[in-house]
């Protein structure tokens, strides 16, 4: 069997037929990733490979630093070319990471070539990739096009305004691009200089002046209108972990008014006005139908030294090790007894979580919607083929994968589609194995089904989004 063939990761005959005759032609929704608005709205072109291949790709960064390559070459002025040859002589080292299944498959799926990267064919690479970068339809709307990506949920500040995803709208895009409500910002409240900063932008962006928590709560809702007019369907956060502090009216106005004047909330407060917080905002996505995501169990910025100089988002983030059961469980609770739990899709970076998580979902589904509390798919680190069978796994064993929302990018680049190609194909290999040895039952249209389910199907429903 030859690298990267057309059976790739296909290891049985009704997975191979589940992939090819089922998976391969479904759409992409892809309703979480960090794709730029802007760029969509503009239908941005790219100058060179260096630049849609390794620009802000903090995976490809840390594989970098890891083979001794010197920082300028990653994240410097050093030129374009001399950045790509010192990817191309990391490539090579990167095998048993998914990095070098991706890389490949992103050369064959974009670019049409099917060699291998290294040192003696980057020229030839670089020449060819770039020609092709030069085609007409080599442009962000070609590429949605291409990989027939039906929708796309970006990640949005509410104190930015939508006029990018308004420009999307009007453009006659075939692809449906939808803001996603990620306020960050807003619980800033031990970071008073950030957050008055923040919250002018949101004054503006809100139209509404904002000196008492009430204020906050009117334009965050505000906000939450017009994503929702936008057609928005999902919220977002991330924490290391939820905050678990209960937290009255009374206490949440006096810790904003003290940031507000200039003093830092302490870790306690600041704890209890994220629980105020997220349980307001669970309410406002209960009462619009949306689905809140919890991306939880990244440690960030671990290297303050690097971090500092770079910035966040440049590859110094790492998979934590909090505790996370105990305060899960309290915030969901906090919603579902006053019947205002939204639909939910949470997601762990420490796969000593998956059960944690998997078995979290079982108790709070209510009957009111079907899969309405979602076990995510591996997310960053574990969105690799282990990652994504252990998600899998524990998902089926708990749940019901029946009802699973599937695969996302979560990414910055145009460049990641292919790795809903990298999950149809790992997860038709897993079904059709199974149903090969007996596990499963011998019956095509059943498990196709399954397959159309996962792949696109459970997503659109889930949502509310036509395909």
């Amino acid at each position: 069997m030859s690298y990267l063939d057309q059976d790739f990761l296909l290891h049985s005959e009704t997975a191979r037929r589940l992939y090819h005759e089922i998976a391969c032609g479904q759409p992409i929704i892809d309703y979480h990733c960090h794709l730029s608005p802007r760029e969509i709205a503009s239908n941005h072109r790219w100058n060179d490979l260096t630049e849609i291949w390794l620009g802000g790709d903090h995976y490809k960064w840390r594989l970098l630093r890891a083979n001794g390559i010197d920082e300028d070459l990653i994240t410097g002025d050093s030129p374009p070319r001399e950045k790509f040859q010192a990817w191309a002589e990391t490539v090579p080292f990167t095998l048993r990471n998914p990095i070098h299944h991706w890389t490949h498959l992103e050369l064959r799926r974009y670019f049409g070539i099917d060699l291998m990267l290294g040192p003696d064919t980057a020229e030839e690479i670089w020449e060819r990739a770039n020609a092709r970068l030069q085609d007409e339809d080599f442009c962000v709307h070609g590429i949605l096009g291409k990989f027939d990506v039906r929708v796309v949920g970006t990640t949005d500040d509410p104190a930015e305004p939508l006029d990018d995803h308004a420009a999307i709208a009007a453009s006659g895009l075939a692809t449906r691009v939808l803001p996603t409500f990620r306020p960050d910002k807003a619980f800033m409240v031990d970071q008073p200089d950030q957050l008055k900063a923040w919250l002018q932008k949101l004054e503006a962006a809100s139209d509404i002046s904002i000196a008492h928590l009430s204020d906050l709560l009117a334009a965050l809702q505000k906000r939450h209108d017009a994503f929702h007019a936008a057609g928005g369907r999902l919220s977002d956060h991330g924490f290391d972990r939820l905050p678990a502090l209960p937290c009255t009216d009374a206490e949440a106005a006096v810790i904003f008014d003290k940031a507000l004047t200039g003093h830092p909330a302490d870790a306690g407060e600041r704890e209890k006005f994220a629980f105020y917080l997220m349980v307001y905002l669970g309410q406002l996505d209960a009462a619009r139908g949306w689905t809140k995501q919890l991306h939880l169990g990244a440690f960030r910025s671990v290297n303050s030294r690097m971090s500092s100089m770079l910035g966040p988002d440049t590859g110094y983030d790492t998979i934590g090790d909090t505790r996370q059961g105990a305060a899960l469980a309290t915030y969901l609770d906090s919603l579902a007894k006053n019947d205002s739990l939204p639909k939910i899709i949470l997601y762990n970076l420490n796969p000593a979580d998956n059960y944690l998580f998997a078995a979290m979902t079982g108790a709070f589904q209510d009957g009111t919607f079907a899969g309405k509390i979602q076990f995510g798919s591996g997310w960053w680190f574990l969105d690799q083929k282990n990652g994504i069978e252990l998600q899998l796994d524990a998902l089926s064993s708990t749940g019901l994968l029946s009802r699973f929302v599937g695969m996302l990018t979560d990414s910055r680049s145009f460049l990641s589609f292919p790795r809903h190609e990298y999950f149809r194909r790992i997860l038709c290999n897993i079904i059709g194995s199974e149903a090969d040895r007996g596990e499963l039952p011998d019956d095509f249209e059943t498990l196709a089904s399954l397959v159309r389910a996962i792949c696109c199907e459970n997503a659109a429903r889930h949502f509310g989004f036509e395909l």
